[in-house]
């Protein structure tokens, strides 16, 4: 791989360590808050809400598609993590419910407002020969987030081996005397603090990279058409475009019926542990690190051959493995430590040859630079809003304890046999074409 290439790809892939940071990390200290703040189940609803895992990014996502394609990629990478960083920096100070919320919110705008830059980026900077691979290492970058911030939850909470330091942290800050639930949630706080260093040196490196080589062509061109790039625009010419709209259509179907069982995953599979797998916390919380360094070495096994072989095979695989962690569910059960550890290794199978690393290739390859992000911000915000909405849904099918728990895996059976049929049969021919290349192949001289 060009070194120019690689040190680009690693610097944007950080975005995805924060996308996935930052749910993850609201999630797993969300217990401290409640019991510091004294949050009702309301409250906690809304912070999921508005959060980097649903409303919040997929708000952001829809304005950043649309920043990327007017002013450049470089121009989110320059402003956007100031966003994030004061989302948790939010965070980290909160003393009050109004505080907390406003930091979630901000963080879920960032979020969303990085991620179509950041994949369309990938794409554009990357050689022909090498944007598969240069894809799967941003996923691995979004492995890397849940992996590490799930063991510092573990290390740094209340009973963990350097809760020591935490608590000394916390009587230097706000007194000896100060209540116990004041001093646990000083571990929430290292644990954004951890977020607001690798977003600080993510702004630094992204601030250092050449816009898109791609999207200035793109801008030269229809500057010399006398073209205008504003929102509606750039809308006007995706909806109006046929080829366009085939290909969005395909994309949010594979994406959505896929992450509606991954949101499921990513936020409540600890506590699918717990109630279906009866594993204690601490034990639910390491099958999730060993879940997400499966998803970590997979990926990574993944991206030496991604650019080299036919994609079907490979999307054809990643489903069937998510298809046998939910039909294991509906036949045998997950009520023992055999299967449970099946579960959840073969769910970590199929996320490091997930749908979202087609979609983020596939999303790149099959728009014209003229609106390609702002086509992957729009899907964004459909897939992230309808996958927070199916949150509530799957909470009230699974129950309290997961009586409802095989009715909730033929539900997710069928959305990705959905995801799978559609990805078989418009499963793009792409693979060794230069960008312009695809654009020109699929949308002629005239886009």
């Amino acid at each position: 791989m060009a070194k120019s290439s690689l040190k680009s790809t690693l610097a944007v892939s950080l975005n995805n360590y924060l996308d996935a940071g930052a749910i993850v990390a609201g999630g797993s200290g969300i217990t401290l808050w409640q019991n510091y703040l004294g949050l009702s189940e309301m409250h906690l609803g809304w912070l999921n809400a508005l959060s980097a895992n649903a409303l919040g990014a997929a708000i952001g996502a829809i304005v950043g598609g649309v920043l990327a394609d007017k002013f450049g990629r470089k121009f989110i990478f320059t402003y956007n993590l100031l966003i994030y960083m004061l989302g948790v920096l939010l965070v980290m100070c909160s003393v009050n419910f109004p505080m907390l919320l406003a930091g979630f919110l901000v963080t879920g705008i960032s979020v969303g407002i990085g991620v179509p830059a950041s994949w369309t980026y990938i794409s554009e900077s990357s050689e022909v020969s090498n944007r598969g691979r240069n894809i799967c290492i941003s996923q691995m970058s979004w492995g890397f987030g849940p992996m590490i911030i799930l063991l510092m939850g573990m290390l740094f909470a209340p009973g963990g081996y350097l809760y020591g330091i935490v608590e000394s942290l916390a009587h230097s800050v706000i007194g000896a005397d100060a209540a116990q639930q004041a001093v646990e949630v000083f571990s929430s706080r290292f644990v954004f603090f951890t977020l607001f260093v690798v977003a600080l040196i993510a702004w630094t490196l992204q601030r250092q990279l050449d816009e898109s080589a791609e999207f200035e062509a793109s801008k030269e061109e229809a500057k010399a058409k006398g073209e205008k790039t504003g929102l509606i625009q750039s809308f006007a010419v995706l909806f109006s475009n046929k080829v366009a709209v085939r290909s969005a259509l395909f994309l949010a179907s594979i994406y959505l019926t896929w992450n509606l069982v991954a949101s499921v995953m990513g936020f409540f599979s600890p506590h699918i542990c717990e109630t279906a797998g009866g594993v204690s916390n601490e034990y639910s919380n390491w099958m999730n690190c060993i879940q997400w360094a499966t998803v970590v070495v997979i990926t990574f096994g993944v991206s030496h051959f991604i650019d080299r072989v036919n994609h079907k095979p490979l999307y054809i695989f990643g489903l069937l493995a998510a298809l046998c962690t939910w039909v294991l569910v509906v036949t045998i059960g997950v009520n023992d430590l055999p299967t449970l550890w099946a579960f959840v290794i073969l769910w970590g199978v199929n996320g490091g040859v997930s749908v979202q690393i087609f979609y983020a290739l596939w999303g790149s390859e099959l728009f014209p630079a003229k609106f390609r992000a702002g086509a992957q911000g729009l899907m964004f915000f459909v897939v992230r809003g309808l996958s927070a909405v199916w949150g509530l849904v799957f909470t009230y099918i699974y129950g309290d304890n997961g009586e409802g728990f095989t009715l909730a895996a033929y539900c997710m059976i069928a959305l990705l046999v959905i995801s799978l049929l559609v990805g078989v049969i418009g499963c793009p021919n792409t693979r060794g074409k230069s960008l312009e290349q695809i654009t020109k192949e699929r949308y002629g001289d005239n886009v």
